[in-house]
C-alpha cells in the first residue's frame, strides 16, 4: 500500500479548510517542477480536528501519491492506491488514530510538530505572567473604571519557559517518555523553526523519563513552579496526571499547571479538586489551559469561573506563520523524498507518535 512508481510524477493534494496558500504552492512548484498540485478547499467543522468528509469525492484520492491534511482521509486503502505519504498540518495524529488508513496500511505519516515553538511559548509566558500578576483582577478593575488595591502583600511568582527561562535566569528541568543520557539522544531530530529551539538539548540542567508513575514522581518532586504539559496523547499518557500528582504538585511548591497538549492527558476532575484547594492546605496556585477534556468545554464546567484558572479555546498554536510553517516541513520532505533521506516528523504508530 502506498506504492507507484518513483518515476512517474508525483500528486500533491491539499485537502485543508483554508483559503489556497498561492505563493507557496508557486514556490513548490518552482522547486519541485516534477510535483502536480492540486488544492481542495473544505468547510471547517465545529472544532479544528473534526473529520467531516462528506464534501470530498472518494475519486479525488484515486492517483494521488501524497496528501496534505488537518483531519480528512480517505474512508478507504482502496480509494488511495498510489498514496505513499500522508503530511498533517497539526502536531499530532491521535485524531485520525482510529481512520483505516492509519490503522490498515504503512503509508507514511508525518506531522507539523515543530512549528508550534514560538507561538506557545508566547502563550504560556501570557498566561503564567497574566495569572502571576493578577491580570483578570486588573482588568475587571479598569472595566469599572476602580483604582483598586490588594490586600496584603502582593506577591508575584516569576516564572518563564525554555530558552527564554534560561535567559532569564530560571532552571529548567525535562521529562521524556524515553531516556536522554547522551548527548546524542537529546539533540532534536525533528522539525525546528530557524532561530528558535534548542536543538543539542542544552537548555535543561537535568532530564528525567519513563512511562511508569514511579518515573513521573520523582519529577514532579522537583520543586516544579510551572509545569508545562506537551507530551502527545496516547494511551500510556491518558490522565498520566491524576489526584497523586497534584498533591505532589501541590504540597511541594504549589504549582501552576500550563497545559497545551490534550485536555485528556490530565484527570480533568482532579484536577478541579486540587484548584479548589487553598494553597496554604496543599491546592495548585493555578492553572492556564488551552486544551480541554472534551472540546469544546461545556458551559456548566466549573474551569470557566474559578478565579485561579486561564481557559482559552485551543488557540495557544495559532499564528500568521502557521502554514507557512508547516509548509517548510512539507517541503523539507519533499527535498528529503527525492534525494531518498529519511523524512522528518515521521509517526511511529506503535507509539502513537
Amino acid at each position: 500500500m502506498g506504492g507507484g512508481s518513483d518515476h512517474k510524477p508525483e500528486h500533491l493534494l491539499i485537502v485543508v479548510p483554508l483559503p489556497e496558500p498561492e505563493k507557496i504552492l508557486d514556490r513548490i512548484r518552482k522547486e519541485h517542477p516534477n510535483i502536480k498540485i492540486s488544492y481542495h478547499e473544505i468547510t471547517l467543522g465545529r472544532t479544528t480536528f473534526d473529520r467531516d468528509e462528506s464534501d470530498i469525492p472518494n475519486e479525488i484520492y484515486k492517483d494521488v501519491t501524497i496528501l496534505v491534511t488537518l483531519s480528512a482521509l480517505p474512508s478507504s486503502p482502496d480509494d488511495c492506491p498510489n498514496l505513499k505519504l500522508v503530511h498533517f498540518l497539526s502536531a499530532g495524529t491521535n485524531h485520525v488514530a482510529d481512520s483505516p488508513i492509519y490503522k490498515d496500511t504503512d503509508i507514511t505519516i508525518t506531522t507539523s510538530s515543530g512549528i508550534h515553538g514560538p507561538q506557545i511559548s508566547e502563550w504560556v509566558l501570557m498566561t503564567s505572567l497574566g495569572h502571576s500578576h493578577h491580570f483578570p483582577q486588573l482588568y475587571e478593575w479598569q472595566q469599572q473604571k476602580k483604582w483598586g488595591r490588594f490586600a496584603g502583600v502582593h506577591t508575584v511568582h516569576d516564572m518563564e519557559v525554555g530558552r527564554v527561562a534560561k535567559a532569564m535566569g530560571m532552571d529548567v528541568i525535562a521529562y521524556t517518555a524515553s531516556p536522554r543520557d547522551t548527548a546524542e539522544s537529546k539533540k532534536d531530530k525533528g522539525f525546528i523553526v530557524p532561530g528558535t529551539g534548542d536543538p543539542n538539548g542544552d537548555i535543561p540542567s537535568a532530564w528525567y523519563s519513563g512511562l511508569e508513575k514511579g518515573n513521573l514522581q520523582t519529577f514532579l518532586k522537583q520543586d516544579i513552579d510551572i509545569l508545562l504539559v506537551s507530551v502527545p496523547l496516547t494511551k500510556e499518557t491518558e490522565h498520566f496526571l491524576g489526584k497523586e500528582e497534584f498533591k505532589i504538585l501541590g504540597e511541594t511548591r504549589n504549582t501552576f499547571i500550563s497545559n497545551i497538549s490534550r485536555g485528556q492527558i490530565v484527570d480533568q476532575n482532579e484536577l478541579i479538586e486540587a484548584l479548589r484547594k487553598a494553597p496554604k492546605n496543599g491546592g495548585l496556585r493555578g492553572a492556564a489551559l488551552d486544551v480541554t477534556d472534551p472540546e469544546p468545554l461545556p458551559e456548566d464546567s466549573p474551569l470557566w469561573t474559578m478565579p485561579n484558572v486561564l481557559v482559552t479555546p485551543h488557540v495557544s498554536g495559532q499564528t500568521s506563520a502557521y502554514i507557512g510553517r508547516s509548509f517548510q516541513v512539507l517541503e523539507a520532505n519533499l527535498t528529503r523524498l527525492e534525494k531518498g533521506e529519511k523524512l522528518l516528523n515521521v509517526v511511529d504508530r506503535k507509539r502513537g507518535y
